[in-house]
């Protein structure tokens, strides 16, 4: 395997994050005409450990938290529940009009209706996250972390986070800590900061050993040169992808592992599901295949969060992106924005398209 880890380690994952909550009508309907919801808590990062923690395997989180606010008991209580350790500060409010944590208003859509998100960050603590809240020597150095997963959302969320991360990047790589990226590109946390944040993903990118991200994550987070084929096909994007490892491989030499899903959207609950992801010299790919989706918010995570179990595990590379697929496939299935597997066997089941009742 070209991705070593570290022996002896207190955590397999660590994820840097800031936490929230999800409101989400019932029964699949729109928000603006629902007054029931449900409420569960939601982070791109922890969405992705979610596999690992379920699965067993010790999982850490760094975060901020509203001092005093019943929300951060409910995440607090979550993040236990999922079987993950959590530190960071407790941030006092200003008043009713200081930090809290972030909500998110999305509908699941349903058929020909497709899932509408809104995000309301307004005084969103995890903006707050910088590297003088944790000592990261003691965290890496003593305690041991096999991967870090870092994502292009906590790492453009404010220029305290911007910092943070790329220190929690050096701080990986210092101590032999494999480095995970998801780009994760959003044009409204980019907005006014492309250079500054386009110099930082750049130093966070050549420091990691698994980067995901679609063409687009590439080209605007990291200034690549898109392939002069493409479409909007499947098979086109598979191509696109990879013409555009191509190009990253020269730019980031270290890097062992490039991924992506594949998805082409048939109804809000029909979707052809794919991924493809290159090791050394080697592309794996798994072909587009249908899946019902109850909910897609997460499926990418899910993927992600599959990948690194496989890693983490020390299968063979073909395993990592087949368990990543299934465990996507998986969360599309839940209410959650991550994926709860019972056990190993469920998720290969769903790889399998064994959906048979099992007694």
């Amino acid at each position: 395997m070209s991705i070593l880890l570290r022996d002896n380690c207190k955590y397999a994952l660590l994820v840097p994050t800031s936490m929230g909550v999800r409101l989400t009508p019932v029964n699949g309907q729109p928000f603006h005409s629902s007054d029931t919801f449900k409420m569960t808590v939601t982070s791109a990062e922890t969405n992705v450990a979610s596999v690992s923690s379920y699965l067993g395997l010790p999982v850490k989180v760094l975060t901020a938290f509203v001092k005093g606010s019943p929300i951060t008991r409910f995440i607090k209580d979550n993040l236990a529940g999922r079987h993950m350790d959590y530190e960071g500060p407790e941030i006092t409010p200003d008043g009713p009009w200081g930090v809290r944590h972030q909500i998110n208003m999305a509908d699941s859509g349903y058929g020909s209706r497709g899932p509408r998100v809104n995000n309301d960050r307004a005084g969103e603590v995890g903006r707050l996250l910088r590297t003088e809240h944790f000592d990261l020597e003691r965290i890496f150095g003593d305690e041991g972390v096999q991967i870090v997963h870092l994502s292009g959302l906590i790492g453009a969320l404010s220029k305290e986070t911007s910092k943070f991360t790329l220190k929690i990047a050096k701080t990986a790589k210092k101590y032999g800590t494999a480095i995970s990226f998801d780009l994760n590109f959003r044009a409204s946390f980019w907005k006014n900061r492309e250079e500054e944040l386009r110099e930082i993903f750049t130093e966070i990118a050549s420091l990691s050993d698994i980067l995901v991200g679609n063409e687009e994550d590439f080209q605007l987070c990291l200034g690549l040169k898109g392939p002069e084929a493409g479409g909007k096909d499947l098979a086109a994007k598979i191509d696109g992808f990879k013409g555009m490892i191509a190009s990253a491989k020269k730019t980031f030499p270290d890097t062992s592992v490039f991924a992506t899903t594949l998805r082409e959207v048939v109804s809000t609950n029909s979707h052809l599901w794919g991924a493809i992801m290159a090791e050394g010299n080697k592309f794996y790919i798994e072909q587009p295949r249908e899946i019902g989706v109850l909910d897609r918010i997460g499926g990418g995570d899910g993927f992600v969060g599959g990948l690194l179990y496989g890693i983490l595990r020390d299968w063979a590379p073909e395993k990592w992106v087949q368990f990543g697929w299934a465990s996507g496939a998986l969360a599309t299935t839940l209410l959650t924005d991550y994926c709860q597997p019972a056990d190993e066997e469920q998720i290969w089941s769903v790889w399998e398209g064994n959906a048979r009742v099992k007694r």
